[in-house]
C-alpha cells in the first residue's frame, strides 16, 4: 500500500509503498477513503512538537472497516468509521469521570506514535517499522488502529466531509459548546479562524452567542467567518491593536468568552486580554512546546479564567454521530470549509496550500 512517510522533521513527506501487518487483538483494519489536512500534523512535520521518525502522519481519517482482530466488539467489517486524534482507554480516572479526551493513555499514544497500551507498530518497509502519528497514520491507503481509536458513523455520510470530525471540527465545536459553556447572548471572540476557529464560530452560534467576533490575518477566512455567522470581523493587518478593537466592539468591556485557535503564544495573550473581568479564555491552538505565556497574577484576582481543552472535551462515541447527523440535516455546514481536495501523491502540495493560506481546509481523497 502507499503511505505518506516523514523521515526527518522539516523535510517533505515521502509517498511510497509500505507494508501493513494484520490487526491484532482489539484492532481493526480500515480502508481509508479521505483524510483531512490538519495543522496538528504540520506541528510534528516541522519539528514544533517531537515525534519519533520515520512516521506515517495523518489523523483525520474516514474509511471502511475491512477486517477486525480478536475481541473487537464496537465495529464490524463494512462499517464506516472516523479515526480519532484523542484515544480513550475507557478505564482510567478521567475516562471513568466522563472526560475521555483527558485519558492518561492518550498522552502515551501521542508521544510514542504507536498503538495504545505500548502495542507497537503495524506499518513497515522491510524490517524497518514506522511510527503512526496519534496511533493512526491515516495518510495511507489502509491503516490498522485500536478499535477505540475509531467511531462508527452512518454509511451515507460523505467521507471527504466527515473525516474532519476526527480532530479540527470537533475541537472547535466542543470548545464552544462544552469547554467554554457559551450561553445565549454571550459575547464571543475567536482568534484564528482556520478550520478549528470556524468550527468554534459554528458551535458558538449553535449555543446562542450574541455578539460574535472573528479575528484573523486572512480575508478568505474572515469572509467565511461572516458567512457562518460572525457579527464582526477584525483583520489584524488593518488595526493597530486587535485587543483594543475587540473592546471597542463590546462597548469597552471585553467579551464574555475568548477562544484562541491560531496556535501562537502572542495570540493567546491577545485572546486573554480580550475578555472582561470574570470572562473565560480557552486555548485550543497547538503552539510549539517550548513557547511560554506571561500574565499578571492580579488579573486572576479579577475573576478571569484561562483554560485548555483537548478535542473540545467531547465524548466521541456520543458526540461524533450527533455532529454527523447535524451535518446531514444541514445544521452544521462543515462542507463549506473544504476549499480543495488533493490526491495522496499531492499531500505536500496540500500542506503548502494550508501554510500559504490558500485553503480553509484541504482534504486528501484516497
Amino acid at each position: 500500500m502507499k503511505a505518506a512517510v516523514l523521515y526527518e522533521a522539516g523535510k517533505p513527506l515521502v509517498v511510497e509503498e509500505v507494508e501493513l501487518d494484520e490487526p491484532q487483538a482489539n484492532e481493526i483494519l480500515i480502508r481509508i477513503e479521505a483524510v483531512g489536512v490538519c495543522h496538528s500534523d504540520l506541528s510534528y512535520m516541522n519539528g514544533s512538537l517531537p515525534c519519533p521518525v520515520p512516521v506515517v502522519v495523518g489523523h483525520e481519517g474516514c474509511g471502511i472497516v475491512e477486517k477486525v482482530g480478536p475481541g473487537v466488539t464496537s465495529v464490524q467489517p463494512s462499517d464506516k468509521v472516523v479515526t480519532m486524534v484523542s484515544f480513550s482507554c475507557g478505564k482510567c480516572h478521567f475516562c471513568a469521570m466522563g472526560r475521555p479526551t483527558r485519558c492518561v493513555e492518550s498522552l502515551n499514544v501521542m508521544l510514542m506514535a504507536e498503538l495504545p497500551f505500548f502495542a507497537g507498530k503495524r506499518i513497515h518497509k522491510g524490517d524497518q517499522y514506522m511510527s503512526q502519528l496519534f496511533g493512526l497514520g491515516s495518510f495511507a491507503e489502509y491503516c490498522v488502529v485500536h478499535e477505540r481509536s475509531a467511531i462508527r458513523v452512518r454509511p451515507d455520510a460523505p467521507s471527504e466531509v466527515v473525516c474532519l470530525m476526527g480532530c479540527g471540527i470537533t475541537t472547535g465545536l466542543g470548545v464552544a459548546i462544552n469547554t467554554t459553556n457559551v450561553r445565549p447572548g454571550d459575547s464571543v471572540v475567536v482568534y484564528g479562524v482556520g478550520g478549528v476557529g470556524l468550527a468554534a464560530l459554528m458551535g458558538a452560534k449553535l449555543a446562542g452567542a450574541g455578539n460574535l467576533i472573528a479575528v484573523d490575518t486572512a480575508n478568505i477566512k474572515l469572509e467565511m467567518a461572516t458567512e457562518l455567522g460572525a457579527d464582526q470581523v477584525i483583520n489584524v493587518n488593518d488595526v493597530d491593536d486587535p485587543v483594543a478593537r475587540v473592546k471597542e466592539l463590546t462597548g469597552g468591556l471585553g467579551t464574555d468568552v475568548a477562544i484562541e485557535s491560531a496556535g501562537v503564544a502572542a495570540v493567546m495573550q491577545q485572546a486573554f486580554g480580550s475578555i472582561h473581568n470574570g470572562g473565560v479564555c480557552v486555548i485550543a491552538g497547538m503552539a510549539p512546546m517550548i513557547d511560554t505565556l506571561t500574565f499578571m497574577p492580579f488579573e486572576f484576582l479579577l475573576g478571569k479564567t484561562i483554560k485548555g481543552a483537548i478535542q473540545g472535551d467531547i465524548v466521541a462515541s456520543v458526540d461524533i454521530p450527533k455532529f454527523v447527523d447535524m451535518y446531514m440535516a444541514g445544521k452544521l455546514p462543515v462542507d463549506k470549509l473544504i476549499t480543495k481536495t488533493f490526491s495522496l501523491d499531492q499531500v505536500n502540495e496540500a500542506f503548502e496550500a494550508m501554510k500559504n493560506g490558500q485553503v480553509l481546509r484541504g482534504v486528501i481523497k484516497i
